[in-house]
């Protein structure tokens, strides 16, 4: 697991090296997982340029894009996969929104305004495996990375830990890596990003004074027990993984031995 060094997403790095319960790696430099990559310097974007990127899958939605810079990409630019995993219909969203935003949130979610950000969270990650939209747009993700001629693929969402997180755990499960391994580099963003994290905290602390940051920093955080959440989500309504990927993600055989062909060792 290489971090890209890019200043601008210190959470950039390559998921090549990781080991598969069989004994096999990771392919290094075929996969890469980041941030958004609007604040990307002169630097990082040479230095991602080296990577010879064919694909950036985007999982972020058109207002999230909107509200940042673009993304920086190297010249010539990889093909751009936008595969938004997002709903503006579910309060849950808006209840996270809302706290980003340094809002009380509420609303259609009261429920989840009581209980605080962390059951916020583990809502988005069990919705991750049961939504419509998400099913299908992780069935996506899949399905273009079984497809040789899009790697190298750089993966990221906004903050690069939530579905940019949940997706790299579905592809790690699909080579074998063992799970401890996959939650260890789901937490590994925790340190990649804590300073921005805190950098983000002191803006918002700024516009609103009296924000508690520890309202704030379950939903910039990744935790274990949102992971944990969308495996037990995937247990109980699709009886094991397997099953989530073949009648959750609908993929077959046939993707799920590209992708190991494409990324294993």
């Amino acid at each position: 697991m290489r971090g890209l060094g890019l200043e601008g997403a210190p959470n950039a790095r390559d998921l090549g090296g990781l080991v598969t319960g069989e004994g096999r790696t990771v392919r290094e430099g075929v996969l890469f997982r980041a941030q958004a990559l609007g604040r990307l310097t002169d630097s990082d974007v040479a230095r991602l340029g080296k990577l010879g990127l064919r694909t950036v899958v985007d999982l972020r939605d058109a207002s999230e894009s909107a509200f940042g810079p673009p993304d920086r990409l190297p010249d010539p630019p990889p093909h751009v996969a936008a595969l938004p995993i997002f709903d503006s219909r579910h309060p849950v969203f808006t209840y996270v929104s809302a706290v980003l935003l340094g809002r009380d949130g509420g609303g259609d979610y009261a429920a989840l305004a009581e209980e605080g950000t962390p059951g916020a969270m583990t809502a988005i990650y069990r919705w991750f495996v049961t939504g419509e939209i998400a099913r299908a747009r992780f069935g996506q993700a899949v399905r273009l990375l079984a497809d040789p001629d899009r790697l190298p693929a750089l993966v990221h969402c906004t903050v690069g830990k939530d579905r940019t997180g949940w997706l790299t755990a579905i592809v790690l499960t699909i080579l074998g890596v063992r799970r401890d391994d996959i939650e260890a580099d789901y937490l590994a963003t925790n340190a990649a990003a804590a300073q921005v994290n805190e950098q983000i905290l002191a803006a918002m602390r700024r516009v609103r004074p009296d924000l508690d940051p520890e309202h704030v920093r379950p939903v910039l955080e990744a935790r274990s027990p949102y992971l944990a959440a969308a495996y037990a989500e995937v247990d109980r309504v699709y009886g094991g993984f397997d099953g989530y990927l073949r009648h959750g993600l609908g993929l077959d055989d046939r993707v799920l031995d590209a992708l190991r062909a494409n990324l294993l060792d």
